[in-house]
């Protein structure tokens, strides 16, 4: 094993950094194709033959969710199996075709159909899986957070995209381009992505059936697994009217709404960024959350009265987009935080299917209640499933201000005895500044959660793991 020195203070390798840069842009490409329909999509579906419903309208923006959340999990256990690459490729395969289905539709079921078919090339376990194959364990939290960081451009930049794209390529054009780059971005899984020299289970980035009763038991992970559903739900839905009330209320062609979206994505990340370091600097995670799920609601309820009101539609969005991206940001900190450290992954993934699951039941209930009852009516479901995630927030628990320390042991250690791999998790656990300790010998890895203030000495955990 190298010098616990080295290790602290190595950074990542080119290889380590070229696997994740290009997972990392085959993730944001896959979402960047999702996200980039959604401010226009509604209202190119009205003009379909038949005159479809905004019913079946929000069917075909939810409908890739339904699959992604019934798949991803199998994708990803499957990948354990069968090998990262093929999966992917398989993965991207159903994506592309769904695309091409989507972009040669005439009326909105084959658009539900290929939306459908999107989703369930459900691959975002099995990059996570390659991405957890490709790096050391003390890389990885970073690797995992450019992925993020990726989605969350994806979407902000596909609010600007989409509208601009409409106006020289129309949807189908969208759904053809979306196609022809995942097929791209098999080549890149191809020639870029490193072979990975061994494959095996991690837990902190693969989920198991093993682990699933542990973190669904755990109330204080389900009460961020409904967080990621209402926050997703509500965003499905309210694509399913906003765009119609913007053209209703300013005259505004589709093709312009780019101009409304760009200034407030850029103002919501201005404001969100120093929401998120006073949380962790500060450990008031918590309280950040909080206030943050009290903004949506606010800003549910600004959409309620507002939606047949330009300036009030601004507003709205701007006080949502703060909220949004805050939130975003912080659930999964907030899940790696409180999952147990030998589940993080399966928590992850079912809060990754949770969040599959809102998009749905968002678009598919969104469409529903805007072709009955009206564009308010919309919002105030939104609301309420706000309202019901404020109470859940307020009584839980105050997240522990830790941080996630992961580290090899040497090749010999996979022989571990349970017993002595107990022993050893003890030693650890009574280190001071250590909260909980983890010691998988299948893995050959040690995971560690840390009180943030203390000042941590890598060397002691190497030289109890020799000792």
């Amino acid at each position: 094993m190298s010098s616990p020195q080295h290790l602290s203070s190595e950074k990542m390798t080119p290889a380590e950094t070229r696997a994740t840069l290009s997972l990392a842009s085959i993730y944001g490409l896959r979402m960047f194709g999702m996200f980039l329909i959604l401010p226009i999509f509604a209202i190119y579906a009205s003009t379909l033959p038949g005159n479809p419903s905004s019913f079946m309208v929000g069917l075909a923006l939810g409908a890739y969710g339904l699959t992604q959340a019934l798949l991803q999990l199998p994708f990803g256990m499957a990948s354990d199996k069968y090998g990262r690459k093929p999966m992917i490729y398989l993965g991207l395969a159903i994506f592309a075709l769904g695309s091409l289905v989507a972009a040669l539709a005439s009326s909105i079921e084959g658009i539900i159909i290929g939306r459908a078919l999107q989703g369930a090339g459900a691959v975002s376990a099995v990059v996570t899986a390659l991405v957890a194959d490709l790096t050391r364990d003390e890389h990885r939290t970073n690797a995992m957070a450019t992925i993020g960081m990726t989605i969350g451009v994806a979407f902000s930049v596909s609010l600007v995209g989409g509208p601009i794209l409409n106006q020289w390529i129309g949807v189908p054009g969208i759904f053809a381009l979306t196609g022809v780059l995942t097929l791209a971005a098999i080549a890149v899984v191809r020639f870029v992505v490193p072979d990975p020299v061994h494959s095996h289970y991690h837990s902190d980035a693969s989920a198991t059936p093993a682990r699933l009763k542990d973190v669904l038991k755990n109330k204080q992970l389900l009460r961020l697994n409904y967080g990621i559903f209402a926050l997703h739900a509500a965003q499905m839905a309210m694509f399913v009217v906003v765009p119609f009330a913007i053209v209703s209320a300013s005259g505004m062609h589709e093709n312009q709404h780019w101009q409304i979206y760009l200034p407030i994505v850029l103002a919501s990340f201005v404001l969100m960024v120093p929401a998120i370091i006073y949380a962790e600097k500060q450990s008031q995670m918590k309280r950040v959350f909080v206030l943050a799920i009290a903004m949506m609601l606010v800003a549910q309820l600004m959409f309620s009265v507002s939606i047949h009101y330009f300036w009030g539609i601004v507003a709205s969005l701007t006080v949502y987009f703060v909220a949004f991206n805050v939130l975003e940001a912080s659930l999964p900190s907030l899940i790696s935080k409180i999952a147990p450290a030998a589940a993080k992954g399966t928590a992850m993934g079912v809060y990754n299917t949770a969040q599959s699951l809102g998009i749905f039941v968002g678009g598919a209930l969104g469409g529903y209640l805007s072709h009955v009852y009206g564009f308010a009516s919309v919002f105030i479901f939104c609301g309420t499933m706000m309202l019901l995630w404020l109470l859940l927030a307020f009584s839980m628990q105050a997240p522990l201000a830790v941080r996630t320390k992961m580290y090899t042991m040497e090749e010999s250690a996979d022989q571990m005895t349970a017993e002595v791999a107990a022993n050893v998790r003890n030693s650890l656990a009574k280190l001071a500044g250590v909260i909980e300790a983890a010691v998988l010998p299948q893995e050959r890895t040690v995971i560690l959660k840390i009180d943030k203030s203390y000042d941590w000495d890598d060397a002691q955990v190497y030289q109890l793991l020799r000792g």
